[in-house]
């Protein structure tokens, strides 16, 4: 693979549509979370740009999207963890079902937990070591064909 074509999957993401304003709702559940732009390198050769709140710090990753209602396609939530380790999620006081998409340190995907449940106090592991997880809806990782070896790129 040339440089040029080994950036193109980037450039690419750029042109995807992605909501402009976060429309999180309850809106303010999130108000304090940094914003950012996620770009997920799907397996069919597509990009796709992610508009995203980063849960940061231990009060915001203990807060995550609990209690948000709503998100729109192209949103979600990214948890930041230093150093790797194998993380373990939960869906506690969480209205939506999510994806959650657990990050190695080689910003490739190390495993999907798909439709997760609702309120569930179940235990979501990583399966491994992994610096982060990118909450979408429930049903966006299929919708996506996003696989295990998908790159994500942090734009921030």
């Amino acid at each position: 693979m040339t440089r040029a074509s080994g950036w193109s999957w980037l450039l690419a993401a750029f042109l995807l549509p992605a909501s402009v304003a976060l429309a999180l709702q309850p809106a303010e559940r999130v108000a304090e979370f940094p914003a950012g732009t996620v770009v997920l390198e799907t397996s069919s050769d597509r990009c796709v740009r992610i508009n995203v709140r980063f849960a940061d710090t231990p009060t915001r990753q203990s807060q995550g999207l609990m209690f948000i209602e709503q998100m729109d396609e192209f949103e979600g939530m990214y948890f930041r963890y230093s150093p790797a380790s194998e993380i373990n999620m939960w869906m506690k006081n969480t209205y939506i079902s999510l994806d959650m998409v657990f990050i190695r340190a080689d910003q490739r995907i190390a495993r999907i937990a798909f439709n997760t449940q609702p309120f569930s106090e179940a235990r979501i592991s990583s399966g491994g070591p992994v610096t982060g997880v990118l909450e979408l809806n429930g049903g966006f990782a299929s919708r996506w064909r996003l696989r295990a070896g998908n790159r994500l790129l942090l734009v921030d």
